[in-house]
């Protein structure tokens, strides 16, 4: 399968701080995972291919398009819908105006076309009684609903998500999952989040970023079966275990290498997560 994205030896550093080192990866259609601790380069990443900043080394294509050249640029940015970790919300508007004027900025110039457009993807996000509210006066997730519209805005072939239920109520995650599983039917999505259950739920491919590398690249089953006969409970928190923490039941769940005769447990996804980061500051206690 010919990839959407094509991403190599990418490399980016601000002043003192390597933030990406030299990153290669591959992307086709369906939902990839970013993970990574705060710091690690998710966002910066993201910004790369989202023509945003660019590299100081490495190139990448999007659907053979080079940004490295005025026309590949403008070519990619046509078939990008971007949800910045931050949308840049102008509380006086209306959603509807929000999503207007993001189309506006795609070169969406036909007028008739465009509301046309803009009512489509409102009524994709679920947000078609509610086009008319300005958006100071929506919930944090119908606000992220209405960034997730703009991204739609053209129906992209690559969509860029940058932490887009985080702050999200339980409910409003759950919601927030089946238009993210919706947009990826049939178009390449690179979501970034810090919740590791987001990716066991929707993402067919994982990639697991750290000081600005990739530290694993494959599927959540690949990433879970990293922690297989790694994951022990024990009535305290063994010193020994790389993470460890107390849960519900009163007993530790504790990740890393366990003592004979420990009672294993099922890893999960992050489990695998944890000791893929092993060494970066992954230590957990409660």
């Amino acid at each position: 399968m010919t990839p959407t994205v094509s991403a190599s030896g990418l490399s980016l550093r601000y002043g003192g701080t390597r933030a990406l080192d030299d990153v290669s990866l591959r992307l086709s259609t369906g939902v990839t995972g970013l993970l990574g601790p705060n710091g690690a380069g998710k966002t910066t990443l993201l910004r790369v291919l989202a023509t945003a900043v660019p590299a100081d080394r490495g190139a990448f294509t999007v659907l053979g398009h080079d940004p490295g050249t005025s026309r590949g640029r403008q070519e990619l940015r046509r078939n990008l819908g971007y949800l910045p970790q931050t949308p840049g919300f102008h509380p006086d508007f209306t959603a509807c105006e929000f999503v207007d004027y993001v189309a506006i900025l795609k070169e969406h110039t036909d007028r008739a076309a465009r509301h046309r457009e803009v009512r489509r993807v409102l009524d994709e996000a679920g947000l078609g009684d509610v086009r008319g509210r300005r958006i100071r006066k929506l919930s944090g997730g119908m606000r992220q609903r209405v960034a997730l519209a703009a991204a739609l805005v053209g129906d992209p072939a690559f969509l860029v998500l940058d932490e887009p239920t985080v702050g999200l109520d339980p409910e409003q995650r759950m919601r927030f999952r089946e238009l993210i599983a919706r947009a990826g039917e049939g178009r390449t999505v690179l979501l970034s989040t810090h919740q590791t259950e987001d990716v066991a739920m929707l993402c067919h491919r994982v990639v697991v970023l750290a000081e600005g590398t990739v530290r694993f690249d494959g599927t959540p089953a690949e990433l879970t079966a990293r922690a297989a006969e790694r994951v022990w409970s024990s009535a305290e928190r063994d010193p020994g275990a790389k993470a460890g923490w107390r849960t519900g039941l009163g007993t530790f769940r504790n990740v890393g290498d366990p003592p004979a005769g420990a009672d294993l447990l099922e890893p999960t996804l992050e489990d695998g997560y944890l000791l893929t980061l092993d060494g970066a500051d992954t230590e957990v206690t409660a």
